[in-house]
């Protein structure tokens, strides 16, 4: 039997499901009434369309106390959102992506970083031999397997994961390559966990701190700077 898409296609089609799926692309779990106030429909009505996305499961509900929150079912759920972002965009149109400039520069997108920051990392990694772009997939060197391991990543246990090590992903907004992948996922972690980048409040945005700068430039031989941030 071939794979039913038309049922998938159908649940993400709804403007309203659509809006509370982009919404959660940030990683985090959400209740019903935040993606209600996303998709600007009333309380029930979100219950009624996420009750939809969790049986098609391209959400999943966690139970903590009273409360119910949602997320993405998986990092392929994500994915495939951002690759609909990416032609949805009228051919005619030259800007791309949001307007918001703080979302442009760096977001999250699900579990790992996107925007211009995200971009200018991959060309620096391609440009040290680090990793071999390769369109849809991106290779790990020797080389960069070593770098990654001194700073602090388990290679072996990223590689035992079930999805690509290094998976090129085309941005949203920069209309170029990005590093997806559970590489992808750990270099976000890690740039969070040392205080480089600060999560903003109910926001995909993550902003530079002083220290990630610095570390950026000595570490990956990027210069960055802080862009405002108008979101949250």
């Amino acid at each position: 039997m071939e794979p039913n898409i038309t049922h998938i296609a159908s649940l993400i089609a709804d403007d309203a499901r659509s809006k509370m799926l982009i919404a959660l692309l940030g990683g985090k779990a959400l209740t019903a009434t935040e993606l209600a106030l996303e998709a600007n429909i009333t309380p029930q009505t979100a219950s009624s369309h996420l009750a939809k996305l969790v049986v098609g499961d391209l959400l999943v509900v966690r139970k903590q106390g009273r409360h119910k929150y949602f997320q993405l079912a998986n990092y392929q759920v994500a994915e495939l959102l951002e690759q609909l972002m990416n032609i949805t965009v009228p051919l005619t149109m030259v800007p791309t992506g949001p307007n918001d400039p703080s979302l442009r520069h760096a977001r999250v997108c699900y579990d790992h970083l996107a925007g211009e920051v995200a971009v200018r990392l991959y060309d620096a990694l391609v440009a040290q031999d680090l990793i071999v772009d390769a369109h849809i997939e991106a290779t790990l060197t020797e080389q960069g397997r070593q770098f990654f391991q001194s700073l602090g990543a388990d290679i072996v246990e990223l590689e035992k994961q079930k999805r690509p090590l290094c998976k090129a992903c085309i941005d949203w907004s920069e209309r170029r390559t990005h590093l997806a992948g559970s590489l992808g996922k750990w270099l976000l972690n890690d740039a969070l966990d040392k205080d480089w980048l600060v999560r903003i409040p109910d926001s995909r945005v993550v902003t530079l701190t002083p220290s990630g700068i610095r570390a950026f430039s000595k570490i990956y031989n990027i210069q960055l700077s802080v862009v405002p941030c108008k979101t949250g």
